[in-house]
């Protein structure tokens, strides 16, 4: 059976749980553009843009009719970017499914010294073994905030302000896959959906 969505789509999801990569796909199959918060977000030598800053550049980059968005980023801009969405894909992925993808990006990076988002920013493998300093290790700040950001998502999933949006979880990478495989982009009603994977 297909798998419904609009043509304003949000993915989020702790990190290591793939946003990018399925938003990249999405964007690619519904032929719409993918917008990446983190490059919004990210100025040189790793300064968070001033909120006003982010703003405006995510409502610049919404102007086309449909686009697929990732990222999270939800204290900071979900007011700008969730009114204007109709679908939202949550990737619930178990922490220990994440955390060995966060590690082998984190050093794959390092290796590479990868410019992130044209920004100039790289990463240095060693910061993320900061376990005491959730503010430079992703590592650490992932283990701690987990639970705590599955908690807040199902409760957006549950909140009326959010009611006209259409939430599909996806608890694995299995289903990803077949979210994927069984992509069907349409506009359709809100609604509540879970992949039972």
């Amino acid at each position: 059976m297909a798998t419904k969505i609009g043509r304003r789509v949000i993915v989020i999801g702790n990190s290591g749980s793939g946003k990018s990569t399925l938003g990249i796909a999405l964007a690619d199959r519904m032929g719409v553009p993918f917008i990446e918060l983190d490059a919004l977000h990210w100025e040189p030598g790793w300064t968070m843009a001033e909120d006003e800053v982010f703003h405006a550049r995510i409502r610049q980059a919404m102007q086309p009719e449909s686009w697929v968005m990732a990222g999270n980023y939800t204290g900071k801009q979900q007011h700008v970017s969730w009114p204007a969405a109709d679908t939202i894909i949550w990737l619930d992925l178990p922490l220990a499914t994440v955390m060995p993808r966060i590690i082998r990006r984190c050093w794959e990076r390092h290796v590479s010294q990868e410019d992130l988002w044209d920004s100039g920013n790289t990463e240095r493998f060693w910061d993320h073994l900061k376990l005491w300093q959730t503010d430079e290790s992703l590592i650490a700040y992932t283990l701690k905030t987990h639970r705590s950001r599955r908690r807040l998502f199902e409760r957006y999933t549950r909140d009326p302000q959010w009611s006209e949006i259409t939430f599909i979880r996806l608890r694995s990478p299995a289903a990803v896959d077949h979210f994927l495989e069984h992509l069907r982009p349409v506009s359709v009603p809100a609604q509540a959906a879970a992949y039972p994977m």
